[in-house]
């Protein structure tokens, strides 16, 4: 395996003693050349995992290990120089990740740049290569943001992170904030560079069926905590967990005729406040099949036949 995580821990303190607990002891494994899936509703932690895993945020307890190499829990500047060879991100929002104020040459290239082993003549080179092979051309490279469409941003922060070929990529809803038709360009794009390079990929996103087409497993968040993981196949189309089945069921069919004759369920109660998180399971507030331990007892991960973990005392 290439990452991994144990019991790993991000909270905030939000004043007045309380406690935002965003990612709540979360373990995982991602083996090389494989794509990861994080999915889960607005809020789980999913960003959160991603940017504390690669130092981002710092951790505040677990441990965090990358080619068997075990993570500092805060970042120093030497530690940032030395990580951004081998990890990099691709962020949501491609129009607030980018500084406005610098020109492509700049953004692409800082990475280059900061790393200090490049001639500024190597650095354009490099840029003017990074940008056609993500579908730009080096004449872009004087341009600012703004002057870009949402896929063409997108692209400029795929350049920005790849540059540095890394290993291992986060990429944080990368397709969110894009039409359609470019959501297609922009997940065609990383899965060539995934198979030219070979990358390893955590893939965050909300919607099932894009991270059920492009992962190998699907890992589910839910307010912090860790709900499923196994083959993306077999979570998509047989879900153990009763919030991956609420999940599953809630994915909107392709055809409208069929979308428009099923009959759908939502989750009814309240969302448990992920604010000083007490013991018992995050879901047990809105599960149909709660019992009375899942008030008090927060589930472990359960191994299950083939490769599959679920955290629900339904499997105890």
């Amino acid at each position: 395996m290439l990452v991994r995580t144990e019991k790993l821990k991000k909270h905030f303190m939000i004043g007045r003693g309380q406690t935002l607990h965003a990612v709540d002891g979360i373990s995982l494994t991602i083996d090389e050349n494989e794509i990861l899936g994080l999915v889960g509703e607005s809020g789980s932690g999913k960003s959160t995992f991603g940017k504390a895993l690669i130092g981002l945020h710092p951790k505040t307890s677990g441990e965090a290990y990358y080619d068997g190499e075990r993570l500092p829990d805060r970042f120093s500047t030497k530690d940032h120089l030395h990580y951004s060879k081998q990890m990099q991100m691709i962020f949501q929002d491609p129009y607030s990740s980018l500084n406005p104020r610098m020109t492509v040459l700049d953004i692409v290239g800082e990475g280059p740049g900061i790393q200090g082993q490049q001639s500024n003549s190597e650095i354009r080179d490099k840029v003017a290569f990074w940008l056609e092979r993500v579908g730009l051309n080096a004449d872009h490279m004087s341009r600012y943001p703004h002057e870009f469409s949402g896929g063409q941003r997108q692209r400029i922060g795929i350049a920005r992170a790849m540059i540095i070929e890394p290993r291992f990529v986060v990429c944080d809803e990368p397709i969110s904030a894009l039409d359609v038709s470019v959501q297609a360009q922009v997940i065609n794009l990383l899965d060539e560079l995934k198979q030219s390079m070979g990358l390893t990929l955590l893939f965050i996103a909300h919607d099932l069926s894009m991270v059920r087409y492009v992962s190998d497993r699907m890992a589910v968040m839910y307010l912090g905590s860790m709900a499923e993981v196994g083959p993306s196949n077999d979570v998509f189309f047989e879900p153990q967990h009763p919030y991956t089945q609420f999940l599953v069921e809630s994915n909107p069919e392709p055809d409208p005729n069929l979308e428009r004759r099923r009959a759908f369920k939502p989750i009814v109660g309240e969302i448990t406040s992920p604010v000083n998180v007490q013991a018992g399971c995050r879901f047990a507030d809105r599960c149909p099949k709660v019992m009375d331990r899942c008030l008090v007892e927060t589930p472990d991960l359960i191994a299950l036949p083939g490769d599959r973990q679920v955290a629900c005392h339904l499997f105890d």
